[in-house]
């Protein structure tokens, strides 16, 4: 006798549901720390904040910006036990502010993750041509390994999405150990100022680029948002998502903020600033060395390069389960709401995802007229501006769900119950607000365009165009298939919904 879960898997003799049981804590919780690339953090974003800000408590900001994300996950977390669907941020806001804000959110949502995705594939390939002739003495054009990863991720992501989950936590785990031993090695042998906690003084929050500076931390702890997209892959998702949601926030902020806190002390707090413009990402790897010698330097090149591959497949597995949701509630065509008959996997958005990524990097790589060893080479171009489209709209979609979080529960009666989460979610949702507000305004800064260059406003309006898109395309649902908009954001539920419509269509005939 088949069960309930059986029924809607196989509804109509297709796979339509991903496989339950497949993630515990310790896999979902290193699938979704793999995205925020902690060693591309440590190496990347920080070195950038310290320099072209000049904001020298990088530490606290970590520390402030990680306690305006537990205010989040207050309301988000206890949003996941309700509502169990791969299209995370879209369901939750379909549910709480209608089907059509849900459609909107939905375009963003793929986006934006395609767009984080496909710009680390342009500093992936830009790191193994670097690589390459370093140690191999062999020009090799960057967008050769930018479109090897590309097969490789597709390939990895029609498997098993628990063999996922331990290539990620691999991976993740030793490029954490790396940059722990380098905070003591950087604790150990401090600049001359010594173990300063200056870093730590609200006083060096003031100047003008401090919200440049948030935009950019932010962007450090994106991941922790997609444990609900495997809420339907996870054994007790109700228990199991929302404690990764605060376990991930916590080790970020912390994590983040001693590492930050690490550089600070090893350059100084007093030349910091200095070291790390002229630096720029080469700041780590240069305190390596005088610490802790060539060899060590040289594996932690590797395992950032290893790093931004974990990232990438974290990335492409979430942006094709949105791809599924999607084709599963009709906001795409239904061939995407279909998985992998041996893995479960959600292969057609798999495959939707890896052409994407193919073609803007072939896309780039043709702009590219000096495709080895120049920085200002379209190769960082692609991971500037996809990197910052695609934290807008992260931002923006938190910012959605926290409003969508109080409207849902206000509307299922439950506004008194949960009155402390649904205040938690409205202080971190403005504060999210103005943390896009703050990214629009210096987006020419973040992706390092003159202020009057036509990038400030093109790229933030990718985001616009999205959304604008899918609120009309949601309309245009609304107005011609009125059962299907009903369904957005209604997961497997939605399958329930097909099968009563369908037997009592059969049973009044």
């Amino acid at each position: 006798m088949s069960t309930d879960t059986d029924e809607i898997r196989t509804y109509k003799g297709q796979e339509r549901a991903l496989r339950a049981d497949r993630l515990g804590t310790a896999g979902l919780l290193l699938s979704v720390l793999a995205a925020s690339a902690p060693l591309m953090v440590v190496a990347g974003v920080m070195p950038t904040t310290y320099g072209v800000m000049g904001i020298v408590g990088q530490p606290l900001l970590f520390l402030i910006l990680g306690a305006v994300l537990v205010l989040f996950s207050f309301g988000y977390a206890e949003m996941s036990r309700h509502v169990h669907n791969a299209g995370a941020f879209y369901a939750y806001i379909a549910r709480g502010l209608g089907p059509t804000a849900g459609a909107g959110a939905a375009f963003v949502a793929l986006v934006a993750y395609s767009a984080l995705q496909v710009g680390i594939y342009g500093m992936f390939g830009f790191e193994v041509s670097s690589l390459c002739a370093t140690y191999l003495d062999t020009e090799v054009a960057w967008w050769i390994p930018a479109l090897a990863a590309v097969a490789l991720v597709g390939v990895l992501a029609w498997l098993k999405i628990d063999l996922n989950a331990k290539v990620l936590g691999v991976l993740l785990v030793i490029e954490v150990a790396l940059v722990v031993v380098f905070d003591f090695a950087a604790v150990g042998d401090p600049a001359a100022e010594g173990l300063s906690l200056h870093a730590f003084n609200p006083s060096t929050l003031s100047g003008a680029g401090i919200g440049t500076a948030l935009c950019f931390c932010i962007a450090a702890f994106t991941g922790f948002e997609q444990a609900p997209v495997y809420a339907e892959e996870t054994s007790r998702p109700h228990v199991v998502v929302s404690r990764v949601m605060f376990l991930a926030v916590g080790f970020s902020a912390v994590f983040f903020a001693l590492s930050s806190w690490a550089l600070n002390v090893a350059a100084g707090p007093g030349g910091i600033v200095d070291a790390a413009r002229k630096n720029g990402p080469g700041l780590l790897f240069g305190l390596t060395e005088d610490r802790l010698g060539t060899t060590f330097t040289d594996v932690l090149h590797f395992l950032f390069v290893t790093g931004m591959f974990a990232a990438l497949l974290s990335f492409h597995n979430v942006v094709a389960r949105y791809v599924f949701a999607m084709g599963r509630e009709g906001l795409l065509p239904a061939a995407f709401g279909r998985t992998n008959h041996t893995s479960g996997a959600p292969g057609s958005g798999s495959l939707l995802q890896s052409v994407i990524s193919g073609v803007v990097v072939v896309a780039f790589a043709v702009a590219d007229d000096k495709p080895t060893g120049d920085p200002t080479a379209a190769v960082l171009h692609l991971f500037t501006w996809m990197g910052n489209v695609g934290a807008l709209g992260v931002i923006v979609l938190m910012a959605a769900a926290s409003f969508a979080v109080i409207a849902f529960f206000v509307r299922r009666g439950a506004a008194g119950a949960q009155v402390w989460r649904l205040l938690a979610s409205g202080i971190a949702g403005v504060a999210l607000l103005v943390i896009a507000v703050y990214t629009v305004k210096d987006f020419d800064v973040l992706v390092g365009a003159g202020p009057d260059s036509s990038l400030s406003w093109l790229l933030p309006s990718v985001i616009a165009l999205a959304l604008a898109a899918g609120v009309a395309y949601g309309l245009v649902v609304r107005s011609l298939r009125p059962e299907a908009h009903a369904r957005i954001g209604q997961g497997n539920e939605a399958f329930r919904l097909e099968k009563a419509a369908g037997a009592g269509d059969r049973a009044r005939i």
